[in-house]
């Protein structure tokens, strides 16, 4: 990121710890070049034994803070997260993510906010309600959908088994009056034009709103008590309601659906380390709306459910009024046609779908890349500010029959980044093997082109962070991805609500190509506002 925009974080102040209080020093330099990339530390901690075990070298002092004030820091963080829930399951531990309560470990957290300009925070809160009623209004044009992803289809099998059942839907002139969409656009601060651009628009399982809005509350209570010394103001931090709002949007939808008896289903993979995420959000429902939630995997819904003639949805013998889905995004997670037909079921009833098939398609890769072409925004949209706030946000996207930029990518792959239909972390192609796969796509010059698309690489800005794992402070070179979450809900032709409603940070190591927590490459962050 630029010298303007980039996230600092607040190892990246000198300090030093005098009579047990933080004293501020000058603030350092940013680390420009892979040369001057320290070797990732470990920080002492007396969550853990503060002295180095014998024969290894006791590990430096932390750039910015004595060992002891880190150690401090890291024992109250980590202790702050076993009482307030802010964890997830321990992959050691086989019935983690199974059982509810068993091998609980707290979820990575940066020990710190990242520094992030207010303006451009500005910026990303904007354009929330813009992108859910986009995803709306294409959502609709299910020509378009099938046209753009016709290629797609013939080479990817996943999304060729999403666009039947969406055509299915057409057939039979399926409609979802009441649409609910809980959605997540994230975006990083590319240091090469001074800009917010957009990495990706999630329609499906947008994860992390109940532990992304603790990981704020955790920093603002350290910078409420350590903040005075290191010259930070914990209300710079912003208020990140996501857990509570993604709340109020399933619990409003319930509502809409106009069912008393009738419960919300939230689709979970069989096993799941970060079901406390979810069980945020099925409690904000139970208490604060008096509307029960219930769990089933893919599986467990061909089983149990059923449609009743006048298309209610039935599962286990309960009503199901909103389904949302926090599986069924990845060709992982159907793996018979079990899965597959209850997917099916479920699109073919009466019960709310977050999403309903057409949002679910209006987020894939090829998607984004279509209406990021000249004048297709303008198919769906009439105001020209909005065209233009989102037209400013796009990075560079193309299709792989674009040769020119084909030809550019091989030459110049750390460039760009090849991405695949497909959601979750891990799947995108930089480097030496972005080259390679091109070149290999290129010789075959078959429909295989279709089921990538080449996206501009965004150049953060790296920061020094300390970050914490299974009780262990590290510090390393970072950089983050802001995600800001909007929750859309209309029924008919009243938009219920069409709202931002809070925000996800994630900090990776900066030598990781991919970004996502729940995958392993990330911690999760937040962040404090400035006026660069």
């Amino acid at each position: 990121m630029s010298s303007c925009v980039s996230p600092h974080h607040l190892v990246h102040q000198r300090h030093r710890c005098s009579g047990g209080r933080l004293q501020l020093q000058a603030p350092g330099g940013r680390l420009a070049a892979a040369s001057h990339v320290p070797q990732r530390r470990r920080v002492a901690s007396r969550a853990m034994s503060a002295e180095a075990p014998p024969g290894v070298a006791p590990a430096d002092e932390p750039a910015g803070l004595k060992a002891a004030a880190v150690a401090e820091m890291v024992e109250e963080a980590t202790v702050w997260c076993a009482v307030h829930g802010l964890v997830v399951g321990d992959r050691a531990e086989p019935r983690s993510g199974t059982v509810p309560g068993v091998g609980l470990v707290h979820a990575p957290f940066s020990l710190f906010p990242t520094r992030f300009p207010a303006s451009f925070w500005k910026q990303a809160c904007e354009l929330a309600p813009i992108f859910n009623d986009l995803v709306d209004r294409v959502s609709l044009d299910g020509k378009f959908l099938q046209d753009s992803l016709s290629k797609t289809k013939q080479v990817d099998d996943f999304t060729s088994r999403l666009l039947d059942i969406h055509a299915k839907m057409m057939e039979v002139n399926k409609k979802e009056d009441i649409r609910l969409g809980l959605h997540r656009s994230d975006y990083m601060l590319d240091s090469e034009t001074n800009s917010l651009l957009q990495i990706e628009l999630n329609t499906i399982s947008s994860s992390f709103p109940g532990l992304g809005s603790l990981v704020s509350e955790l920093h603002r209570t350290l910078l409420n008590q350590y903040g005075k010394a290191l010259g930070l103001d914990s209300k710079r931090i912003p208020r990140n309601w996501a857990a509570t709002q993604f709340a109020e949007a399933l619990g409003r939808a319930w509502a809409e659906f106009n069912n008393k008896s009738a419960v919300i289903m939230m689709v979970v993979q069989p096993e799941e380390r970060n079901m406390y995420d979810q069980y945020w959000l099925i409690n904000h429902l139970k208490e604060s709306h008096g509307v029960k939630t219930i769990r089933k995997t893919l599986a467990q819904v061909e089983a149990e459910g059923q449609i009743l003639p006048d298309g209610t949805l039935v599962v286990d013998g309960q009503t199901v009024s909103v389904v949302y889905f926090r599986a069924g995004y990845s060709p992982n997670d159907y793996p018979s046609e079990v899965e597959w037909g209850a997917r099916l079921l479920m699109e073919q009833s009466s019960a709310i779908k977050c999403p309903s098939i057409s949002y679910h398609l209006v987020g894939t890769k090829k998607i984004q890349q279509e209406l990021a072409k000249p004048n297709v925004l303008e198919r769906f949209l009439d105001n020209k500010e909005d065209i233009a706030k989102l037209q400013k946000c796009f990075a560079g996207l193309w299709s792989l029959d674009n040769e020119e930029i084909v030809k550019s990518a091989i030459e110049k792959p750390d460039l760009f980044v090849l991405k695949p239909q497909r959601e979750g972390g891990g799947n995108n192609i930089y480097g030496h093997d972005l080259r390679e796969t091109l070149v290999k796509l290129h010789k075959e010059q078959g429909e295989a082109l279709a089921a990538y698309i080449l996206m501009q690489r965004i150049f953060p800005r790296a920061s020094l962070t300390h970050l914490v794992q299974g009780g262990v402070c590290f510090e390393d070179l970072t950089i983050s991805e802001l995600g800001i979450y909007g929750a859309y809900l209309r029924n008919k032709d009243k938009v219920v609500m069409n709202n931002q409603c809070g925000y996800l940070m994630r900090t990776k190591v900066s030598s990781s190509n991919e970004g996502g927590v729940a995958a392993g490459f990330a911690v999760l962050d937040s962040i404090i506002l400035t006026d660069e």
